[in-house]
């Protein structure tokens, strides 16, 4: 099933992780929303927005968003968007799995393959949207 790329970035997400793998220290619930909007009578979408730190001295090469949602509709990907600045730095669409998890892994710091010199890719502040279409609790008319 082909989903419009519109509606896509307007899905969103029940429970949230944002943060960096091996215990680098982010504050990610401090100012998390969520919205539900409702589509149809079977489903809805729900946002979740939350802010994302990278610290300046970080050395860590990953970072990561995860979370698991609670009563996901099938066959919908979740998307996430980051944000610096309010201009869009990065956008990433992954599956749900079968539990209703899911997990995207990026890259915070690189190396310059000509130079070896470390370059950070992701530094400081963003805000980070995760879209997710869950399953309508109540029937909407």
């Amino acid at each position: 099933m082909l989903v419009n790329l519109n509606f896509v970035f307007l899905v969103v997400i029940a429970s949230i992780t944002v943060g960096i793998l091996i215990g680098l220290p982010i504050d990610a619930y401090a100012s998390e929303s969520i919205t539900i909007i409702p589509i149809n009578n079977e489903i809805s979408m729900q946002k979740t927005t939350t802010i994302m730190t990278i610290p300046d001295d970080n050395k860590l090469s990953w970072g990561a968003v995860k979370g698991k949602a609670s009563d996901y509709a099938e066959r919908y990907p979740v998307i996430i968007q980051f944000f610096k600045e309010g201009e869009p730095i990065h956008v990433a669409q992954i599956n749900v799995k079968g539990d209703g998890s899911y997990e995207y892994k990026f890259k915070i710091r690189t190396t310059d393959v000509n130079t070896g010199k470390e370059i950070d890719v992701f530094k400081g502040q963003y805000f980070v949207k995760i879209f997710k279409v869950i399953n309508n609790q109540d029937k909407v008319l």
